[in-house]
């Protein structure tokens, strides 16, 4: 192999996405962007969870899922829509637009925070746990702070000009992290978690107001409100949907198991929840604008999702082996060994991440052509398996039905929606399916070394196991990545 060659294609590739103005180079800019803000977040994040995992005990993490769990039903109420539909709609940057959304997403998240004020002490009654009444009321009042965030944030997205989106979505987040670890060195209980939970949209609300100014006005433009609620009413219900498929888990089990046993599996399942959920939102934050440019395209549209997909792929399939082969040694080196019973829950949850990420970059595409209702359809089959699923699954596999009946509706929802957007846009299956080549190569190959590390001795304790996968880890992509580019061709190409 021609290594310089090799190496002087690569640098061509990479200099070509990054610079002009051309579609490929404003996404793959806003990804390193957002990739860059979304790593430095998912790095705060990882450290103050292996931090708090020995501060705080696992019973704390337990009581804090339910308590995020219900925070995400206000969410899920309070969504409109509005920034997808100011992306994709031609009065987005007008100012009656915005102020439109702006009251609807506040209103909206102000009335069910108030209906879920009053019921908090039942959801406490309902677990047996007192002291979630008041933790409800505190974390809660994030998601009305998410909805009052300045009308004007949505428009570096809609520019694709992702700086200020990403210091206000991520700088928000960091800010909150590191208000939650000094909280935990002084309320060394859950208390900490939830302040430090709501603080994050606090943040978040401050810096959109500070990068992108803009007060609403009392004024409210009924035309552009019904322009609004027009998309909004094709999207109505999906985040609750999505809140029973993602959501779910965490109620039943909580219900079921002690506040312990809920806390080690909700560590473990957020490990790969958590950067997989940021990856989802980082995605649809650059595709939803590239695939808004192209919809009327269906040739381009379907580049755009190959090569997407196939990178997705590519970057996620490997780190799906490692979790598989060594999610103990992970557990271990990151929480302590208190958290090794909830290795069989983190195995299953980095595959469902991982379908979700790949659904994620389909729901992108029918978002961004103006159809939501068809993924409204495959989010409600899922949530209906979810429904169904996850009693009996707890009580066959134990904490691990949790995720075994996530695995099962994901995938469902996933095949859903790849027969949808073939219908839309004529997607060919066998164009989509070589997209997952390069990554099958590579992942084969990392297979065999990891296997190799584990079984064979190759090296003693958790820490040099991770260090040889870590290599051999590098060594897969080293033959993925010129695999990725030697098939690139017309069918991964959108310029």
């Amino acid at each position: 192999m021609n290594f310089g060659h090799l190496y002087s294609r690569v640098r061509q590739h990479i200099a070509l996405s990054l610079r002009g103005d051309n579609l490929r180079a404003k996404t793959t800019r806003g990804a390193a962007l957002l990739g860059s803000g979304s790593f430095a977040e998912q790095a705060s994040r990882f450290a103050r969870n292996m931090l708090l995992a020995r501060l705080l005990a696992p019973s704390a993490f337990g009581t804090m899922a339910i308590v995020m769990s219900s925070a995400s039903i206000v969410g899920s109420l309070s969504d409109v829509g509005l920034r997808v539909s100011v992306i994709r709609n031609p009065r987005g940057r007008e100012a009656a637009y915005l102020n439109a959304g702006w009251w609807l997403a506040f209103g909206r998240g102000l009335a069910v925070y108030l209906v879920c004020f009053v019921m908090a002490p039942f959801v406490g009654h309902f677990y047996g746990n007192l002291q979630l009444s008041g933790l409800l009321r505190v974390a809660l009042l994030g998601a009305v702070l998410e909805g009052a965030m300045s009308p004007a944030s949505c428009l570096p997205q809609k520019d694709m000009k992702f700086a200020r989106w990403a210091a206000i979505t991520n700088g928000g987040a960091i800010c909150g992290v590191i208000f939650t670890v000094i909280l935990s060195f002084i309320i060394r209980d859950v208390w900490a978690l939830a302040i430090g939970y709501c603080s994050e949209n606090a943040f978040r609300c401050l810096l959109s107001y500070i990068l992108c100014p803009g007060l609403p006005s009392i004024k409210l433009d009924r035309h552009a409100a019904r322009d609004l609620l027009t998309y909004s009413k094709g999207a109505y219900g999906l985040s609750f949907l999505n809140l029973i498929f993602t959501r779910t888990d965490v109620f039943v089990l909580g219900k079921l198991y002690a506040p312990t046993a809920l806390g080690l599996y909700t560590m473990a399942v957020y490990l790969v929840q958590t950067p997989g959920g940021f990856i989802q939102n980082m995605v649809g934050s650059t595709l939803v604008p590239a695939f808004a440019h192209v919809q009327d395209d269906h040739e381009r549209v379907n580049r755009v999702l190959l090569e997407a997909t196939s990178w997705l792929v590519v970057a996620g399939l490997p780190i799906m082996v490692i979790v598989w082969l060594y999610a103990p040694c992970l557990l271990k080196i990151l929480y302590g060994a208190r958290y090794l019973k909830s290795a069989g829950p983190l195995v299953v949850a980095s595959s469902v991440v991982l379908l979700g990420i790949l659904n994620g970059v389909i729901t992108d595409v029918l978002s961004a052509m103006g159809k939501p209702a068809l993924h409204r359809r495959a989010v409600a089959a899922s949530a209906a398996i979810m429904i169904l699923g996850i009693y009996p699954a707890c009580r066959v596999f134990g904490v691990v039905g949790g995720q075994v009946a996530a695995l099962a509706a994901i995938a469902t929802s996933y095949l859903l929606q790849i027969s949808r957007v073939r219908s839309l846009t004529g997607l060919s299956l066998s164009r989509y399916g070589r997209a997952f080549l390069p990554a099958g190569i590579a992942s084969v190959v990392f297979l065999c070394a990891a296997v190799a590390i584990r079984y064979l001795g190759l090296a003693q304790g958790s820490t040099a196991q991770m260090v040889l996968v870590f290599g051999a880890f590098l060594l897969s992509y080293s033959i993925s990545v010129p695999a990725m580019l030697r098939m690139k061709g017309d069918s991964l190409s959108w310029q």
